[in-house]
């Protein structure tokens, strides 16, 4: 049987470019060639041992490829197309993916986490991961599609409307792709970083107005920009305990707040204030079934992502994208295989 090469995580910062046995699909299963794969937080948690998972792993969660070969039983996708990847799947016979919230299903499978991913020349995945996407869409565009899913379904619970003024907490690749969202369902938008660093590209991407929390006047910030008491809605993307603190006291009252990062961290919300003004705390698990209109947004160009790509590393040179990651000047990590 052939080879392909794939990076292995061994043990914490131990990752190996080795050769592995080319892999061949089950039934429902499909082989994708990879052609790139996005490098988050959650993959350098992973990769310094901060989040340990079984060794050896192969990681990578947030990648695209082609269809090689699929299994029995599988027809929504055939070799040759072009696919993004869904790196998460679920049981699907608990109580929560039966009425539909398959995304917080307890036995729920983390493709490049719980079993092998996209760092490698080819992954093994089940068939209805595979999203086809049109052949034309740029590579970058494409490995966008993960985080842009996630945006897609914060928005969608924020019940985001046109006309409000949101503010936007966080300004990474999930904030970039938040602002560009928001504003095109034809909302203004706030923009709030933790330095100026990314201002002018917040602005460049749609954002109407910057501010930072490091400078304290980030509340003042909100009231001014909604010419009110805070924002209508607020898009939480730090994933920090001090954002959702911070994040609290940019909302009116009566308005919405949507959290999408992950605090690892214990956050001490003054929940006085969360009643007295009758806010609304909406947590959002990545997704359920955005990866259709990620893919449709980035495909038109309504979400650019042409700033975001930042550094670009082929495989054999990983452990440097891993520190790269953790630059100042680094959006969007990825590996190009």
């Amino acid at each position: 049987m052939s080879g392909m090469h794939a990076a292995v995580l061994r043990g914490p910062r131990d990752v190996r470019v080795e050769q592995r046995a080319q892999p061949s699909p089950g039934p429902g299963e499909a082989i994708v060639r990879v052609f790139a794969s996005g490098l988050c937080g959650t993959d350098y948690r992973i990769w310094n041992g901060d989040r340990p998972v079984d060794y050896p792993r192969v990681m990578g969660h947030e990648f695209i490829g082609e269809v090689m070969a699929v299994g029995g039983d599988v027809s929504n996708v055939r070799p040759g197309q072009k696919v993004a990847v869904e790196p998460n799947y679920s049981c699907g016979h608990c109580p929560l993916c039966r009425e539909g919230n398959r995304n917080l299903c307890l036995s729920r499978t983390a493709i490049g986490i719980d079993v092998d991913g996209g760092f490698a020349e080819q992954a093994r995945l089940p068939a209805r991961c595979c999203w086809p996407a049109p052949a034309a869409i740029d590579d970058d565009q494409l490995m966008l599609a993960e985080p842009l899913a996630v945006v897609v379904r914060a928005v969608g619970r924020g019940e985001a409307r046109r006309g409000e003024r949101a503010a936007v907490l966080g300004v990474g690749a999930l904030g970039l792709l938040a602002i560009q969202l928001l504003k095109s369902r034809g909302l203004a938008v706030l923009a709030i970083g933790r330095t100026d660093r990314r201002e002018g590209l917040a602005r460049e991407l749609g954002a109407d107005e910057f501010t930072t929390t490091s400078s304290g006047h980030a509340p003042e910030a909100a009231r001014s920009f909604s010419g009110r008491e805070g924002v209508d809605l607020l898009v939480e993307t730090a994933g920090t305990g001090a954002a959702v603190e911070q994040a609290v006291e940019l909302v009116r009252p009566g308005g919405r707040l949507v959290l999408t990062g992950l605090p690892h961290e214990p956050s001490t919300v003054g929940f006085f204030g969360v009643v007295r003004r009758e806010l609304t705390i909406i947590g959002s698990m990545i997704y359920q079934q955005e990866f259709p209109e990620a893919v449709r947004l980035l495909s038109a160009g309504v979400v650019k992502v042409d700033r975001l790509v930042t550094h670009r590393f082929p495989l054999e040179r990983i452990q440097e994208a891993f520190a790269a990651h953790r630059s100042p000047e680094s959006i969007k990590v990825t590996v190009v295989i």
